[in-house]
């Protein structure tokens, strides 16, 4: 800033004691690739004053093409980009490059916000000098690390990587401007990228599949283990010195010992009373007796009389 310091501080108590109405200021630039560097250098810009007014010029693609460079953002797409700005309370289109009295006037803005690095073109050292003369100049700060031309480095240093994500997603090697030969080898290089993206997730899942697998082996193990000790607690209990199996079988011994030594008969028992008269001995004239067949009919004759003889007898 080429004014004192104390000669900005004058201004701005002048300003301030303007309480009708809000302070104008006016920021231009291209805001190719609207960023935060964009925004926050509005921002600045909107709050140097209490009650301020921000109008923001954007100069056009033919303005901006012959003094500056060829944009990847058109002009309607950049003046879009700063209408959803919230710092933002005007656009001006199509936005002179050098600031003239006529339009200072016209748009009757009080300051122009800008970082103070003296900006050359158009054939002059700094395009500002006259607004700085005038004691109109306000300087914001840029924002380091972000630019439009720090973007714009990144998508050419990492070029094929963004082509072959293009052409993945769907465009055409014309619409990139791709060879034919680069479009086979971006394409080539996007199925190896698949495969080795298919090894690493077979790779994570057999991993997956292991550890689950550890798991189940351990709660197996913990559970025979659980099992186990139950198993052999149970054995103890019932097959140990002083288990229930050994109650059991002597109980069963003592039993058995009192069933084999039964209480001793008394020395003298009833006689069974018998009938005075001699029961006949059994007779068994029923059964057949084998006798040699008689010799004649007259013997036959004789043996059957005789047997019936004794049948009388013993009634």
């Amino acid at each position: 800033m080429h004014h004192g310091r104390g000669h900005q501080g004058q201004l701005h108590s002048q300003i301030l004691a303007q309480v009708d109405r809000p302070v104008r200021v006016y920021a231009d630039g291209i805001f190719d690739l609207f960023h935060s560097g964009h925004a926050r250098a509005l921002m600045q810009a909107k709050t140097l004053f209490p009650n301020s007014y921000l109008l923001v010029g954007v100069c056009s693609d033919d303005l901006t093409h012959k003094f500056k460079g060829f944009t990847v953002m058109n002009e309607a797409e950049r003046y879009e980009a700063l209408r959803h700005c919230r710092y933002v309370d005007e656009v001006i289109r199509d936005a002179p490059w050098t600031l003239t009295p006529e339009f200072l006037e016209k748009h009757k803005i009080d300051f122009v916000a800008h970082d103070d690095i003296p900006y050359s073109s158009a054939g002059s050292d700094d395009v500002y000098k006259h607004i700085k003369e005038a004691g109109m100049f306000v300087p914001t700060q840029r924002t380091e690390g972000i630019s439009t031309s720090d973007i714009i480095t990144r998508i050419v240093r990492d070029y094929d990587v963004y082509a072959r994500r293009n052409l993945q997603r769907g465009y055409t090697a014309k619409e990139l401007n791709v060879s034919f030969i680069n479009e086979k080898k971006y394409r080539f290089q996007n199925q190896v990228d698949k495969m080795k993206e298919k090894v690493k997730n077979v790779e994570e899942r057999s991993k997956e599949f292991v550890n689950r697998v550890e798991e189940k082996s351990h709660d197996l193990i913990q559970k025979w283990e659980e099992k186990s000790r139950e198993f052999i607690g149970n054995f103890l209990e019932l097959f140990g010195p002083d288990g229930a199996w050994k109650q059991m079988f002597q109980e069963r011994s003592s039993r058995m010992l009192q069933a084999l030594s039964p209480k001793q008969s008394p020395v003298s028992s009833p006689t069974r009373s018998r009938s005075p008269s001699r029961s006949p001995s059994p007779t068994f004239s029923w059964l057949p007796i084998k006798t040699s067949p008689p010799s004649s009919p007259k013997a036959a004759s004789a043996s059957i009389s005789s047997m019936s003889e004794g049948d009388e007898d013993e009634k």
